[in-house]
């Protein structure tokens, strides 16, 4: 059977399980990681795998660009798998993500270090830039599988609250997934088919926002030249938590842009 048709015996599997899905954004994050039992490379969440590997991807340029005098922020942050492992890099890291389950999992998580602190926070309603200002002050940004998520009036809303918490001074450092095919094949490549399933996949489609993929020109979108200067991008391997039966790491093609304000 031909992948294209095989493809297509995905599509009732999928209309069934995002039909499921609240439409509100922020209902639906609270509730997916409400719902979450266990973290890590084993667990319930399909993007937290920890790997050492891509972390090594994202070292060189932060210890390279972000000034240690200043905070980083963690935006979206989850469980704080990233806030965790940036804080073994960084004097303070601050995690916020919209889901209060996501939060009060990550405060568990992150129990005896003393370099976190995690806000439940909106990272693209308006006014949040001058609030994270006023409360972490001038700041680096860290965003991991963020901007993929969001339709892109969000996206603009999200850059414009990074943009006044960098100020002069910080960077923002972004990776996110880019992959070139359309959404069945990204399924397809992350082990779903007309028979089965991935828990962790099928958790994702009927409870969370359909995803899309951020590459170059949504960057160029969001982060508008006026505004905004590219220091360095390129490709990036995001992984996930492995849905294969022989355990072996998945990775999915990705993005990533380091920026300063302009």
């Amino acid at each position: 059977m031909s992948k294209l048709w095989e493809r297509m015996l995905l599509v009732p599997t999928v209309v069934r399980l995002t039909s499921r899905a609240p439409k509100d954004p922020s209902v639906a994050w609270d509730g997916y990681w409400r719902g979450i039992l266990t973290t890590g490379r084993s667990g319930d969440v399909l993007w937290d795998s920890g790997s050492q590997t891509e972390h090594e991807q994202y070292t060189d340029v932060l210890m390279g660009h972000f000034n240690p005098a200043l905070p980083v922020i963690d935006v979206g942050c989850g469980n704080g798998t990233n806030t965790r492992w940036l804080a073994g890099l960084f004097p303070s890291v601050v995690g916020i993500d919209v889901s209060v389950g996501a939060i009060e999992l990550a405060r568990r998580e992150a129990a005896g270090l003393h370099n976190v602190d995690f806000m439940v926070m909106d990272a693209t309603e308006a006014g949040v830039g001058e609030r994270l200002l006023e409360l972490v002050g001038p700041a680096n940004v860290f965003v991991r599988g963020v901007f993929h998520v969001l339709k892109p009036d969000k996206q603009s809303r999200l850059a414009a609250n990074l943009r006044t918490v960098v100020g002069d001074s910080g960077r923002v450092f972004l990776a996110e997934t880019n992959f070139p095919g359309s959404s069945l094949a990204y399924l397809q490549q992350l082990g779903a088919t007309r028979r089965s399933m991935p828990p962790q996949l099928q958790r994702a489609l009927e409870n969370l926002p359909r995803p899309g993929h951020f590459g170059v020109q949504e960057r160029q979108n969001t982060f508008p030249d006026a505004d905004w200067q590219l220091i360095a991008d390129g490709p990036a391997h995001i992984e996930v938590t492995p849905m294969n039966a022989s355990g072996h790491s998945q990775q999915v093609p990705g993005y990533f842009a380091l920026l300063a304000g302009a």
